[in-house]
């Protein structure tokens, strides 16, 4: 039977490079002085389906059903109102700006394509109370900072940036109702991806043309956007970002700032994406709690598609495989009357730290040497005839040393294992 369609089955080789991804995550969202949280897996189906919680294209998506008890539910397909909801509540425990990450699973009912399954892992950060340009900024920086470190340059990825404020000007000044944005934004979301006469039709519907659109994202930066860029500008960061109107983002929570993170040569999807959504935490907490927030999502799947396709970045994640991949030591028993003082030795080493492997079965000291290098071993501990000393050999150099066994752990240390 196989795995249903959309969902992966993650081998070890498979589950190191997604664990390296993860790893690097979290050392960013460390570097920019991010806490960690987490959520329910599990949600209300109401907490998607409110106004401005999410919009119709994240409502056909859900994997929803009703539970045992008789509630409707859903599997998260995103984390933000999830976030807005646990803010809500605990507001007052924390100081402000919360600059919160999670890393999790999620789960869309949509079509398969490159980059894009129906369970995917996906880094979120938010940074809430703080409504000034430089929260904007500070997001965008630490998604750049994200991409970088995997190896990849400006040459490799940009950053668009867009805003939901022009957006609402520009409607507004064509006479277009509160009740029809979302409409529009919707259609605008895809306007490189849907025929100019399918699109030409959708916005003539909603009283717009085609040209009046085009027009608006080839005119002028927004002045809502000019304090951003000359944040980052200021970081050393202005070769990663570009001001692309055409970015609205599809979800119905957006207020402000928007951005999506593509590689250059746009062959893949976006590779992360967020802005601000100042009315969110209000909505949720019907008006009892009031935070300004902003964030960003990226996703393992397609991030991962991309490192494999850059030379370097891939390079780079090869080191860190191997670097991952690499045993402390590996235990050698050469003398098969020893092994019950190899077993001692082995859990001793175990017990200061230090990852340890060797084989369960008797074997010739060659075929345990070709084991050691396999498992990318440092150091190689010969327990034998000198028993109660023991032999290491340095397994890059080759260089041995005779150590008492009660003192191996701290002499392995000392070596900088």
């Amino acid at each position: 039977m196989k795995a249903l369609a959309g969902f992966r089955e993650l081998y070890p080789e498979e589950t190191l490079r997604r664990s390296v991804i993860l790893s690097t995550w979290r050392q960013v969202a460390k570097r920019y002085g991010f806490e960690e949280y987490d959520g329910p897996t599990l949600e209300p189906l109401e907490l998607y389906s409110r106004k401005n919680a999410g919009g119709e294209e994240i409502l056909g998506q859900l994997y929803r059903f009703e539970d045992g008890g008789g509630r409707q539910v859903a599997l998260r397909p995103e984390m933000t109102p999830t976030l807005a909801r646990m803010a809500a509540s605990r507001e007052k425990h924390y100081r402000k700006p919360m600059k919160w990450f999670a890393i999790g699973n999620f789960f869309r009912f949509e079509r398969q394509q490159r980059g894009r399954l129906r369970e995917f892992i996906q880094l979120n950060c938010d940074l809430l109370g703080d409504a000034d340009p430089g929260a904007d900024a500070e997001l965008v920086a630490f998604a750049i900072d994200a991409m970088r470190a995997f190896g990849l340059s400006a040459e490799d990825f940009v950053v668009r940036l867009s805003h939901r404020g022009a957006w609402a000007s520009f409607l507004k000044g064509k006479g277009i109702s509160d009740d029809q944005v979302p409409g529009v934004l919707q259609i605008a979301d895809k306007l490189e991806r849907d025929a100019p006469e399918v699109l030409e039709e959708k916005l003539q519907s909603m009283g717009l043309s085609l040209r009046e659109v085009k027009e608006f994202i080839q005119g002028p930066t927004p002045l809502e956007l000019h304090p951003i860029m000359t944040n980052l500008t200021s970081r050393g960061l202005g070769d990663f970002i570009e001001v692309d109107l055409s970015i609205v983002r599809g979800l119905a929570y957006y207020t402000g700032l928007v951005f999506e993170v593509f590689d250059r040569s746009k062959t893949l999807r976006a590779l992360a994406g967020g802005g601000r959504y100042d009315g969110l935490v209000s909505g949720l907490s019907e008006g009892a709690v009031d935070l300004p927030a902003v964030g960003f999502g990226m996703g393992d799947v397609v991030l991962g598609n991309f490192i494999a396709e850059v030379p370097h970045a891939e390079a780079l994640m090869q080191d860190r495989l191997a670097e991952a991949r690499t045993s402390d030591v590996y235990v050698i028993v050469a003398d098969e009357a020893r092994r019950l003082e190899a077993l001692q030795a082995i859990q001793m080493l175990r017990d200061s730290g230090l990852s340890t492997d060797f084989s369960f079965t008797p074997s010739k000291v060659g075929k345990q040497f070709q084991a050691a290098e396999q498992a990318r071993a440092k150091f190689a501990v010969v327990v034998g005839s000198e028993w109660p000393n023991v032999k290491v050999k340095v397994m890059a150099t080759r260089a041995e040393s005779e150590v008492p066994h009660g003192e191996l752990a701290e002499w392995l240390k000392s070596q900088q294992v």
